[in-house]
């Protein structure tokens, strides 16, 4: 993000953009299915951030509750976030096996703009699940992760009771307070 007249520009900080992000991603975004926030908020450099997506509706994907890991190194903005899905998901752009979008994969990536963010990144997954060559491949069935103590449930989802997410990322208490029919029950 750059500040200035005609042929004066000032560049924002690194923190500075993170925290106006962050800003932006404990509000919510939206109809409330894509929110992201930092993992660790005494990270001083705020390199690590959760992302959670809902999948669409009339796609495969409908009722599926995504999250993702993004990585912001040192050099964000200039250059992307790494992108990973910590849930498993079955999409053109993204490995399978890792869960890891590739930047060539995902025009996005592949063509980052300083003024893009995290936000943008989420969107853009969300709308390509949406896309005719995603939004019917057969999705991977859901696992547990093993040390997950937690339940999401999305009531009145078809043929979804529960979600599974590990861990509980601070950005789903904004997801919590949108949706009143989304809630974290502590496995027993």
């Amino acid at each position: 993000m750059t500040i200035g007249s005609a042929g004066s520009s000032i560049v924002v900080p690194r923190n500075f953009r993170l925290l106006e992000e962050l800003e932006r991603g404990e509000k919510g975004i939206g109809d409330g299915t894509v929110s992201y926030g930092m993992d660790d908020g005494d990270d001083i450099y705020m390199r690590s951030w959760t992302g959670t997506i809902i999948g669409p509706h009339n796609t495969v994907h409908e009722g599926r509750i995504y999250q993702l890991k993004l990585f912001c190194d040192k050099d964000y903005p200039e250059k992307p976030p790494s992108v990973r899905f910590h849930t498993r998901i079955k999409m053109t752009c993204v490995n399978h096996e890792t869960g890891v979008v590739d930047p060539k994969k995902f025009g996005m990536l592949a063509n980052w703009q300083r003024d893009f963010t995290m936000e943008n990144i989420l969107m853009q997954l969300k709308k390509e699940m949406t896309a005719s060559h995603n939004r019917k491949l057969v999705q991977p069935p859901e696992e547990l992760h093993p040390d997950n103590p937690y339940r999401c449930c999305l009531a009145g989802t078809p043929n979804v009771e529960e979600q599974y997410i590990y861990p509980p990322p601070r950005a789903m208490e904004t997801l919590m307070k949108s949706r009143p029919s989304f809630k974290f029950v502590k496995s027993q």
